[in-house]
């Protein structure tokens, strides 16, 4: 497969550029599988789509202010500014990680460069690829501490609004209610719509509520930058599922009760999921890292139904989707989505898929 049998035309108009006042108001696009359809709801109608026995699956991943703003020091002084995103932890390298940085190709071996004002130094360890390097920092055991206090929350680039309008807004909105396990780099989108009468609502009907981590790092917007969809290769994210939440899951999998199903909320979740999940579709109680990449051709076997955010055209987001879904269904429902003024990406609405 190609990658540009991933795209679509989307109208600059309809990228959401901020949350809406209510969490719960978004619209939802309804996508039946089984008889190739959809249909227009909302998301406060997300608990009458679910029946007693279901399991929803949440990741309650916390997103962390990785975005830091410092600069270059040469030979003592002050540089050019300089950005870097915190994308992963280095195993075993105590405050290595490796960053985005901004500008890339200025950061050399051996650069020197502080953040807040001297708060956070560090020195560039090694290269790596797309514009990513490797900094070891330099501050012993206050290094979350210190990057809490300095770092700006890390928005997708096509939200576009003035830093401080940015930071009022987002500190509390670029996380799920449910926000619990610090280590994001950017929000579980799909969770963002959850409020407290929404799991009441799903409570009620009986509905299980499972909750597993995944860090959302560089791999969920890295670009797909080969020609053939097959060629990809996903960068490494980690997840945890605890043996609470397999339990839960797993009961819904062998549960006699017919229809019952895990619904996954989110692409982070359906990729923790399936990366834990055994041939018969239970999924094993583990702490590790993915590097899944889920297309078309995919057989899933733990996700029965996914609620998920619209996601960049010809991206491996996308391609997942189309993997559960397909991908003429896939396209066709968001060509209408576009046609009904659907709000697309982070703040936007959602589709469930059933």
């Amino acid at each position: 497969m190609r990658v540009s049998e991933f795209d679509y035309e989307l109208p600059d108009e309809l990228i959401a550029q901020e949350p809406l006042a209510e969490r719960d108001r978004s619209r939802m696009l309804v996508v039946d599988r089984a008889n190739q359809s959809w249909r227009d709801s909302s998301f406060a109608e997300f608990p009458t789509f679910l029946n007693a026995g279901d399991v929803i699956v949440i990741n309650n991943t916390r997103v962390f202010p990785a975005r830091l703003i410092g600069h270059r020091i040469v030979n003592g002084q002050r540089g050019a500014l300089v950005e870097a995103l915190l994308v992963r932890l280095i195993e075993d390298n105590k405050n290595e990680w490796e960053v985005l940085a901004k500008p890339g190709r200025a950061l050399k071996v051996g650069a020197e460069l502080e953040f807040g004002e001297g708060r956070l130094r560090g020195v560039v360890t090694a290269i790596v690829e797309e514009g990513r390097r490797r900094i070891r920092f330099e501050c012993g055991d206050d290094f979350d501490r210190i990057v809490d206090e300095i770092g700006n929350t890390p928005l997708p680039p096509y939200i576009k609004r003035e830093r401080s309008e940015e930071q009022r807004l987002d500190e509390p909105r670029y996380q799920t209610v449910f926000a619990r396990e610090r280590g994001a780099i950017a929000a579980p989108t799909a969770g963002l719509h959850f409020t407290p009468r929404i799991f009441d609502e799903l409570r009620a009907r009986g509905v299980k509520i499972a909750e597993i981590t995944h860090h959302v790092g560089y791999a969920t917007f890295q670009p797909v930058r080969v020609e053939r969809v097959e060629e990809h290769a996903i960068a490494s994210e980690s997840y945890e599922i605890t043996s609470e939440a397999a339990e839960v899951i797993n009961n819904a999998k062998q549960s006699k009760q017919s229809g019952a199903r895990v619904v996954a909320i989110g692409t982070t979740t359906t990729r923790a999921l399936e990366s834990a999940a055994e041939p018969d579709g239970l999924v094993r109680t583990e702490r590790r890292s993915t590097e899944l990449f889920i297309y078309p051709g995919y057989r899933f076997r733990a996700v029965d139904a996914l609620l998920t955010n619209f996601h960049l055209p010809q991206s491996s987001l996308l391609m997942l989707v189309s993997a559960f879904a397909g991908r003429d269904l896939t396209l066709n429902a968001y060509r209408h989505a576009v046609a009904q003024k659907y709000r697309f990406y982070s703040y936007g609405d959602c589709m469930l898929i059933i």
